[in-house]
Parts: structure tokens; C-alpha cells; sequence
């Protein structure tokens, strides 16, 4: 019987009466051939299993030589070790949760390489019907395709299950601009309360809600009139510091919490690093925010804690953004406007911007955005707007019997100009005809 050639597969029963095939897929790290052991009933499953490597190594799809991971042990080491260090704070925290919370306790122990799409379809849904929002269900699943998108990068996968299996249907939110007459009640209401500038900082300029919160003094020139957007306010994070005597509350409520992150980072993308002209009315808004923050100053004395924040509570920390969120629908409750979200305020600005006619690279620096696919995003067309635009088709189409500027020139050019009657005129285009 002539002999196989070096690295060739080869199929044979073994004493054990099972049959058995080993494939070279390639070399190990340390230098010594790869060869995967497939172990069948029958001769027929062997030759199956063993075409099926042969067909992965010559398509250069081959997973990684060692002991496969588990979905969770990936999960885990993908978000902690590869995607923490490498994006925003704010990104690993969602990460964090949909690994954790959704991810790993619904299909964490499955091996890696035996995940299917199928599996993934399943576990959305039943976060769906747990009660889980389609955007929850939806960041779970971006989440998974990520992580595994750089498991398959790094050769611990041949494919990605999660490119095969269908995503949640997200339900699109219809977005409503307040109107002019909603922005002045919400600003006349703010008027009465404390940081009463950071709402029109919100409705007139579209700053997100951490660039607001994010901003110091001296990010602004009054004199200028101008703002520069370099921060973004972190929502804290909280550590039990009551390691003695455990105070059975959840960290953010222990009476000596600790503080484990940091205020602000980086603005969410290069385009969010800005300068914003500020409009008069805003300028005298923040003059008289800070000299009212001045007099709080004085009044909390060594209470108070020198941060040089625009917007703070009564002793100068920065505005926790979750504070922020409730003092705005209890704005709104005050001006007696409709609920909204507070990124709300961002597309009343964001449209303004279109309804003035401002040109669309000028809006991109404006609102901070990085493509100009946001603008149709942001900018919606409001009945006002859809009003002025069937009236000016209407005067267009439908004009009164006066002449359109062509046909008066052409008036003006005839034997007796414009003093020509409209039934003269009439007239003497039946006897040009003629």
C-alpha cells in the first residue's frame, strides 16, 4: 500500500470500532503541525467531518489551535480586556450591562465555536417577553456581534453566529420639535429656578446633555460671545465604603459612598470638540447665572467646592445627570408644555437650524455632528414649516391673474407696453395667431 504524503488526512477505524479522522490544519504557535482529531460511528460521518476541516483550512477559515472558550469566559475577557481599555467610559458601561446582565446568563455556556444563530433569536426574544425594551434586546445583540466579531479576528472563530441571526425590530420613535411658543413658556418657567441658563443652553444651542453639564468657565468667552464644548460629564459611579459595618443599600445610596470615577472625559467624537457662537440673550443669561453662582459661593463659604463648573448644585459639584433629567420634566410640568425627552431639546435646535435656512456643513459644527446623515436624523419638518411650504407651491401655481415676470417683459416689449388690458391682450394674441 503506498504511503500518504506528509500532512495528508487520513481516515481509519480504530480498535475501539469507531472511526477516526486527523486533518493538518496548519502549525501550532510553538511550531509543530496542527492536527484536528474528529471521531465518528460511521465511516461515512468521518469522511463528512473530516471534507468539512479540509474545506475550512482551504478557505483560510480556520479556528484557533487549543481548548475552545465558552460564550461567557469570551464575553468576560472581551469586555474587560480588549473593548474597556480601548473605548469611552460610557460604552464599556452598556457593554458591561449586556454582558453581564443579558448575555452571559442567557447563553454564556454555550462553547464558542457551537453558538448559532438560532441560539441568539431565541435569547432576544425571551428578553423581550421578560420585558426587556427592542432597543435593550437590540444593544445586547450589537454587543455580542462585536465581541464576536474580534473572537473571529482573532481565529477563535470561523464565522459569526451573530451575522446570520436576524436583529430585534426596534420601534422608531417619532420625534415632535417643541415650537416656538413651547421653547419661550419653558424658558419663561425656567426663569424661577436655579441654573435657569442651562435650559437655554439645551433649546437654543443643542448641546447633549453631558457637553452641558461638562461645561467650566472657562470654556466661555462672554465677551466674544462664544463657547468652546471640550468635556463630557460621566454620570458617577459609586463603591460601598462601609466594608466594616455593611449598610445593606445598593453602592449609589451607602451613606459612605465612594466616588471610583472620573467627572468628565472626552466629547463623544473629534466633531464634538467645537466652538459655538452664543446669541445676546444667551450671553445675558449666563452673566446673570454667575453672578447668582457668585453669591452661592459666598453664602456656602468652605463648603463649597471650587470646581469652576457652569452648572452646580448649592455647594459648586457638578449636576448629576440623572438630577438634570428630573429637574427638566419638572420643568416642562411647570410650563404647562408637553412630555418630552430631554434630548428633545437637541431636535428643537438641531430644526431651528433648518427653518433659518443654515447651511448644512455650518449645522454639522453647530450640533457636534460627525456625518451629514445625522441632519435627517435631527432636523424634521414641522406643520409650521409643511404650512409655509403649501403656500408658497399654491402662490407659485395658483397665482392671481397678475403676469409672471416673463410674460411682463414680454407685455412691456409689445405696441402699448403694460397699458394693454387683459382682454386687450387677449386680442392681440388671437390676431398674432391668425
Amino acid at each position: 500500500m503506498k504511503r500518504k504524503p506528509n500532512g495528508a488526512s487520513s481516515i481509519y477505524q480504530g480498535t475501539d470500532g469507531k472511526w477516526h479522522g486527523r486533518v493538518t490544519m496548519g502549525v501550532r504557535d510553538d511550531g509543530k503541525p496542527d492536527r484536528r482529531h474528529v471521531e465518528r460511528k460511521t465511516e461515512a460521518e468521518v469522511i463528512i467531518a473530516v471534507r468539512k476541516l479540509e474545506k475550512e483550512r482551504d478557505s483560510g477559515r480556520v479556528r484557533k489551535a487549543g481548548s475552545s472558550w465558552t460564550v461567557e469566559k469570551w464575553l468576560t475577557y472581551w469586555v474587560e480586556n480588549i473593548a474597556a481599555p480601548s473605548v469611552k467610559a460610557n460604552t464599556t458601561s452598556g457593554y458591561r450591562v449586556a454582558v453581564y446582565v443579558h448575555l452571559n446568563p442567557g447563553i454564556g455556556a454555550h462553547r464558542l465555536e457551537k453558538l448559532t444563530p438560532e441560539h441568539i433569536e431565541k435569547l432576544t426574544r425571551r428578553m423581550q417577553e421578560n420585558g426587556s425594551k427592542p432597543a435593550t434586546a437590540h444593544q445586547a445583540f450589537r454587543t455580542l456581534r462585536t465581541a464576536l466579531n474580534e473572537a473571529m479576528r482573532r481565529g477563535h472563530l470561523t464565522h459569526n453566529p451573530a451575522s446570520l441571526a436576524k436583529s430585534p425590530r426596534l420601534t422608531m420613535i417619532e420625534v415632535e420639535p417643541y415650537s416656538v411658543a413651547e421653547v419661550q413658556s419653558i424658558l419663561l418657567a425656567a426663569g424661577e429656578r436655579r441654573n435657569r441658563a442651562r435650559w437655554a443652553i439645551a433649546l437654543a444651542l443643542g448641546l447633549r446633555q453631558g457637553e452641558a453639564l461638562g461645561l467650566k468657565w472657562d470654556h466661555l468667552d462672554l465677551d466674544k460671545q462664544a463657547l468652546r464644548v471640550r468635556r463630557n460629564r460621566l454620570r458617577p459611579k459609586y463603591e460601598h465604603g462601609c466594608a466594616d459595618k455593611p449598610c445593606g443599600k445598593k453602592a449609589g445610596y451607602c451613606p459612605q459612598r465612594k466616588h471610583v470615577n472620573e467627572d468628565t472625559d472626552d466629547t463623544k467624537s473629534a466633531a464634538g470638540r467645537r466652538v459655538i457662537g452664543l446669541p445676546a440673550s444667551v450671553v445675558q443669561l449666563l452673566r446673570e447665572h454667575k453672578e447668582v453662582q457668585d453669591a452661592e459661593r459666598r453664602k456656602a463659604a468652605q463648603l463649597w467646592d471650587e470646581g469652576d463648573w457652569v452648572f452646580t448644585t448649592p455647594t459648586g459639584r457638578p449636576l448629576n445627570p440623572n438630577t438634570d433629567y428630573h429637574e427638566w420634566k419638572k420643568l416642562l410640568k411647570g410650563a404647562g408644555v408637553r412630555d418630552g425627552r430631554l434630548h428633545d431639546a437637541r431636535h428643537t435646535a438641531a430644526t431651528v437650524l433648518m427653518v433659518l435656512g443654515v447651511q448644512e456643513r455650518a449645522a454639522m459644527d453647530v450640533m457636534g455632528w460627525a456625518t451629514t446623515g445625522m441632519a435627517a436624523r435631527y432636523q424634521h419638518v414641522t406643520d409650521p414649516v409643511r404650512a409655509d411650504i403649501a403656500s408658497r407651491v399654491g402662490g407659485l401655481i395658483w397665482e392671481s391673474d397678475a403676469p409672471n415676470p416673463v410674460q411682463r417683459r414680454a407685455q412691456e416689449a409689445r405696441p402699448g407696453g403694460a397699458a394693454l388690458s387683459r382682454s386687450a391682450r387677449r386680442r392681440h394674441s388671437v390676431r398674432r395667431i391668425s
